[in-house]
């Protein structure tokens, strides 16, 4: 027996105009959210992510230099949501070496799609590029040698004092500077280990950085006993991936794996790991508890800057 089936006016069966419609509305929301940057990795099918070569703990390298650290964690945690949002299983990962000065410039220009590695969240910044929800927060102090008789900013006048170029402690040390006319000779190396160096010969009194970052640089030195953190806070940052400018699309994946991974406590598990545990490649233990700010920020993830 024939089956029958009713046309439309246009000739072509109900059942089978019905199934076209179902289908046009029915396509997968990723698919239509494909533009910008998110369409231009699915195209070569790699994301290309900036790294920090020496930024204990959060991305550096190991004695084989390979990129390790709390940010390339949770850096892999993205690709491979993006695998999954993308239905691109194998999508590649190029890496790309970054430092504090060309960070930026790099998301702009399109040559990394995506920064894991110590880089502070602050409205200046966000007028150039997005960032993610936060993913630690920190705050800035001195490094000194334990002998220094350098226990607060106070202490500073009269002294040299190490920074590391381009970072947000520099423009602060250089705003505090010029408000306070103090008496501080300032030295902006390349990189934190370059800062500690300046510190470790005596060119400066103290380096003045984030307290995690001069945590690291005491720990992995040769006698972390000749140096101690000090000095009160003189402010706080969130720390965030970088992301280009107006890519909601690719924003919203990394926010919600970040989220994902704040809330499900293995954000706590990659935190112990990285801040109160034997480290590679020498095995130092940082011993930063984590504080009440990013407890609060696990329990609410967000990508609000800290500027104080």
């Amino acid at each position: 027996m024939k089956t029958l089936q009713s046309k439309s006016r246009h000739g072509m069966p109900v059942a089978s105009l019905a199934l076209l419609l179902c289908a046009c509305f029915a396509l997968p929301s990723q698919a239509q959210d494909l533009t910008g940057r998110l369409a231009s990795i699915k195209a070569r099918n790699t994301i290309v992510l900036g790294y920090r070569e020496s930024s204990v703990p959060y991305s550096y390298y190991d004695n084989n230099e390979q990129v390790i650290g709390y940010s390339h964690d949770i850096a892999q945690e993205i690709v491979k949501e993006l695998k999954s949002a993308l239905n691109a299983p194998n999508l590649q990962v190029k890496m790309i070496a970054v430092n504090a000065q060309n960070r930026i410039p790099l998301i702009q220009n399109g040559t990394i799609d995506l920064e894991c590695g110590g880089t502070t969240n602050n409205k200046e910044r966000a007028q150039q590029v997005d960032f993610s929800n936060t993913i630690s927060v920190t705050e800035t102090r001195l490094l000194t040698k334990a002998n220094s008789d350098i226990h607060s900013f106070k202490d500073l006048n009269g002294k040299t004092v190490a920074v590391t170029a381009g970072t947000t402690s520099e423009r602060y040390l250089r705003s505090y500077v010029q408000q306070k006319n103090a008496n501080i000779t300032i030295i902006a190396s390349r990189d934190h280990s370059a800062s500690f160096l300046t510190l470790e010969t005596g060119r400066a009194a103290a380096f003045f950085m984030d307290a995690d970052v001069l945590a690291s640089e005491r720990a992995t030195s040769r006698n972390p006993q000749d140096y101690v953190v000090t000095g009160e806070p003189q402010t706080h940052e969130a720390i965030a991936c970088m992301l280009p400018k107006g890519e909601p699309g690719f924003k919203a994946i990394v926010d919600r794996t970040i989220a994902r991974v704040e809330t499900s406590g293995q954000g706590e598990t990659l935190y112990k790991t990285w801040f109160m545990s034997p480290i590679a490649p020498k095995g130092i233990n940082l011993n930063l508890p984590m504080s009440d700010a990013l407890k609060a920020v696990f329990q609410h993830p967000n990508d609000q800057p800290m500027d104080d």
